[in-house]
């Protein structure tokens, strides 16, 4: 399973993630109740060497995830039950990390560090708002000379 495959069987575990009809890679659309996951890549944040030539690699991989939901203008219930959505979704992220319940990708899992901030919404449309989180996942990886 590729990275961009196990984190989003992952997010679809969440308990309100049904609030969603669709879930697409790189696209959503204007309709309420998809969303996207737009992967922005792998960052190496650091790296070191040992004597013998082994390197450890901090990484993280940095994705966005767009939802869009109804959201009339002025409406204030509605849009309470959006943002409440958006800071579950983030909680339960810190939740699944801490607890040793998310997708591990490194070689060391008590270092992974998987987060999703900064929710906010994004734009809106007619009937709509789009709200984007951003999740990274870090991580360590080992390579040992031969």
């Amino acid at each position: 399973m590729t990275i961009l495959e196990c984190v989003r069987k992952w997010l679809g575990t969440f308990p309100d993630f049904d609030i969603l009809s669709e879930f697409q890679v790189d696209y959503t659309d204007t309709a309420p109740a998809n969303a996207g996951l737009f992967p922005a890549g792998l960052v190496e944040v650091s790296r070191a060497e040992d004597v013998l030539g082994n390197v450890t690699v901090v990484n993280q991989y940095n994705f966005g995830i767009y939802c869009v939901l109804e959201k009339a203008a002025g409406d204030d219930v509605g849009a309470t039950i959006n943002a409440d959505w958006v800071i579950a979704f983030q909680q339960w992220v810190q939740e699944q990390a801490v607890t040793g319940r998310a997708p591990v990708f490194g070689d060391e899992p008590k270092e992974e560090r998987i987060a999703a901030q900064n929710g906010a919404l994004f734009e809106t449309g007619e009937g709509t708002g789009v709200y984007m989180v951003q999740l990274s996942v870090r991580f360590v990886k080992k390579y040992e000379v031969v």
